[in-house]
């Protein structure tokens, strides 16, 4: 249903492997590449996702990590994540309390809605004691989750057998 906060928090304790050293180098070895909408406030959770997708042959983009994003957020910023978001295969929307409060998640997923195909944006709900995080997107985009054998898989919204391994898509 949802991946549990302290399960991202010991994965990105995790080293973390490297497939790739860049984006471009990700496409030409056929790694499939993602943008991590996520909140800052949540980098860890996100490091730790990042983990989990490396393990299954994934390279993802994070805002922070570029160099070339500017210090202070502007326009500029803006025209970057909108054309990471078109640039990247995949659109990850990391469901949290920080992130479902935030002002630039929902501009992001809202950008990503009206310029991917359905199936290429996949929402990571989280789950923290019995609050589950991101249900609101759950019945309009593919969900991503632990399986019953630890690995990442992508559930149809609504489904809860028959997940695609995300190693698979």
């Amino acid at each position: 249903m949802a991946i549990r906060i302290d399960a991202l928090r010991a994965a990105a304790n995790r080293q973390t492997t490297v497939l790739a050293k860049s984006l471009n180098e990700a496409r030409t070895l056929g790694a499939k590449t993602a943008f991590l909408c996520h909140s800052h406030h949540d980098a860890n959770l996100a490091k730790g996702l990042v983990q989990l997708l490396s393990d299954a042959g994934w390279r993802v983009y994070i805002d922070w990590q570029d160099a070339e994003m500017p210090d202070t957020t502007n326009r500029e910023t803006a025209q970057r994540i909108k054309q990471k978001i078109t640039d990247l295969e995949y659109f990850l929307f990391l469901a949290t309390p920080q992130s479902m409060a935030s002002r630039w998640c929902p501009w992001e997923i809202g950008y990503a809605d009206g310029k991917k195909e359905l199936d290429r944006i996949l929402i990571v709900p989280t789950q923290d004691g019995g609050q589950t995080h991101g249900s609101e997107y759950l019945q309009l985009y593919r969900r991503v989750d632990l399986s019953d054998k630890n690995e990442l898989a992508v559930w149809q919204p609504g489904q809860y057998a028959n997940g695609v391994f995300v190693k698979n898509l």
